[in-house]
């Protein structure tokens, strides 16, 4: 009661999984969001398609036993698909069983009419996804339509991909087919799946930025997380050999090789920009 009357209490859903607390919203999300629209000379050409990997999974076990509702992040889904799409790419979306795409709505800005376009434009696509083995199935006949995989944020991200042999294959392919992978935030979680069958860790030795496991660890004491995390994903990566470059969940960047990351929901709308021209000028290299 003493959390509640301080709006530091975790808020409960209809499914007893938990919300953020009204001080975590106020905190952490906004009605509106950073997205700048940027210029860009539009690709016309046939490699136009990025596939888009989110989770069908809502809710997050913590170590606790409480539910946290989650998802895909919209802001992080969102704005860098708002850069790529004026930057004249397609979008291939995909679930990991072809269930709907789920979303955190507590952080859709729900005045940003930039936001709701594109989340509006694309309900149908979120709403009857292809399933990822129907995406990797095809994938040898149709290599060379496409130029990136992006995989958005969302606490979300950490359920299901990193276990998925698709995922897995997919990422390989890009990897092999020299496509770029773009994520952010807890995005990268899906990296792991490559090292599922004992294979090697397809990231090792790459700089990229994840959301901070200092930061999760700090959460639950404003209510944004219902309980501590179930494992650390930035420790789970750097064991690995990743390298992280950034401390904080901030607007934080990197590009490594082929690897687009960015740190958290503040680097949705930078990452969104540095991924659209690095297509378009990687593109146009004669």
């Amino acid at each position: 009661m003493f959390k509640s009357l301080l709006g530091i209490a975790p808020q409960l859903e209809p499914d007893d999984s938990y919300r953020p607390s009204r001080l975590a919203l106020r905190l952490a999300t906004s009605s509106v969001s950073n997205y700048k629209a940027s210029s860009y000379e539009a690709y016309q050409g046939k490699r136009s398609k990025i596939i888009v990997v989110f989770t069908e999974r809502k809710n997050m076990t913590m170590r606790n036993g409480r539910e946290f509702s989650t998802g895909n992040h919209p802001v992080e889904a969102l704005l860098p698909m708002l850069h790529l799409k004026n930057a004249g790419f397609e979008f291939e979306i995909a679930t990991p069983n072809g269930k709907p795409v789920v979303f955190e709505m507590w952080a859709m800005p729900s005045k940003d009419a930039d936001v709701l376009g594109i989340y509006n434009d694309l309900k149908p696509r979120f709403d009857h996804p292809k399933s990822l083995e129907e995406v990797v199935g095809s994938l040898d006949a149709r290599t060379d339509s496409y130029v990136a995989l992006f995989i958005p944020g969302g606490h979300g991200a950490m359920l299901g991909l990193p276990d998925d042999q698709n995922v897995a294959a997919l990422l390989r392919w890009a990897h092999t087919n020299d496509l770029f992978t773009i994520s952010l935030c807890h995005g990268p979680g899906a990296f792991l799946a490559t090292t599922l069958e004992k294979q090697e860790f397809l990231y090792s030795g790459y700089e990229m930025a994840v959301f901070p496991d200092s930061v999760d660890k700090k959460t639950p004491l404003i209510g944004y997380l219902p309980g501590h995390m179930p494992w650390a994903l930035g420790a789970r990566l750097e064991n690995l050999g990743a390298k992280l470059v950034n401390s904080k969940a901030d607007d934080t960047c990197c590009v490594d090789r082929k690897l687009i990351t960015g740190a958290s929901p503040e680097a949705a709308d930078k990452l969104g920009k540095i991924a659209a021209t690095t297509l378009l000028e990687h593109l146009r290299l004669p």
